[in-house]
């Protein structure tokens, strides 16, 4: 009986962490280029208590092992990076990415990060400059890694920038000129293995690798940038929802096990009576 309570209780710590994963994608239906995530599980310790003997010479031996397992925990949540819708914001400064890579970002003291939000704004960095930066305000960098800065007699409205992140403007005589400016994009081995750090940022870890410059490196599937759209998120609240249906279920089910489990128990202790 006590194992039955505390298998069933596994499982009902497990829902509510699916729950909590659901409400998360859920808070973020509207956050640009947000990614789902989905929680994967893993079956606990299995408890033989006869093991399978099966010898033709020996009749009447075992052809299946008695076991029971006891629950289940979370392992990992794995991150979807389909893409989101494209929304047109007719924003110089807004940027979409279509395909595998992400925009490096400098949050200081040699800490990179990493995002697939193109919502930049512009920073006054001196009297003849500004500065592309999130939200936040931490510097986009170029394929230098270094910011990526504008001349202020440059009028945002001019500014072009192309698949591959290259930006030009054109002049008051109304001439294309190069600012010999590109954004940087990387890719990373394993994606899934980024640390999502907040405010729609990643870092990288030992199990993503280290990250590949898409303009030095021999990269196939090369990113596209699209300048004036945003990505949106890529959660979908019908299958949320079906999802928290089915969470729900699960831990509804996994608490009449314990109230079951308790109901045996107290007739097993009746008894005596």
């Amino acid at each position: 009986m006590m194992r039955a309570l505390w298998t069933a209780s596994t499982g009902m710590t497990a829902q509510q962490l699916n729950v909590d994963s659901i409400s998360n994608n859920l808070a973020n239906v509207n956050t640009t280029a947000f990614k789902k995530e989905n929680l994967e599980f893993k079956s606990l310790l299995y408890e033989t208590m006869q093991r399978a003997d099966q010898d033709p010479a020996n009749i009447g031996s075992r052809p299946l092992n008695l076991q029971v397992g006891h629950g289940v925990t979370p392992i990992a949540t794995y991150r979807n990076f389909s893409m989101g819708n494209l929304e047109n914001t007719m924003v110089p400064t807004d940027f979409a990415i279509s395909g595998d890579g992400f925009f490096i970002v400098d949050k200081g003291n040699d800490n990179i990060a990493y995002t697939k939000d193109g919502s930049f704004k512009v920073s006054i960095s001196g009297d003849d400059e500004f500065t592309l930066v999130t939200s936040d305000g931490y510097p986009i960098l170029n394929t230098d890694y270094e910011p990526i800065t504008i001349p202020n007699d440059v009028k945002l409205d001019s500014i072009s920038v192309d698949k591959d992140g290259v930006f030009t403007y054109v002049d008051e005589e109304g001439n294309v000129q190069n600012l010999d400016i590109q954004l940087g994009l990387v890719q990373f081995s394993n994606k899934q293995g980024l640390e999502a750090v907040g405010s729609n940022l990643f870092e990288e870890t030992p199990a993503s690798g280290e990250a590949i410059m898409e303009a030095e490196e021999d990269i196939p599937n090369k990113s596209v940038i699209y300048q004036r759209y945003l990505e949106r998120s890529n959660v979908q609240v019908a299958d949320e929802m079906v999802n928290l249906i089915v969470a729900q279920r699960a831990y509804e089910l996994n608490s009449k096990a314990v109230q079951t489990a308790d109901d045996m128990l107290q007739q097993a202790n009746n008894l005596k009576r």
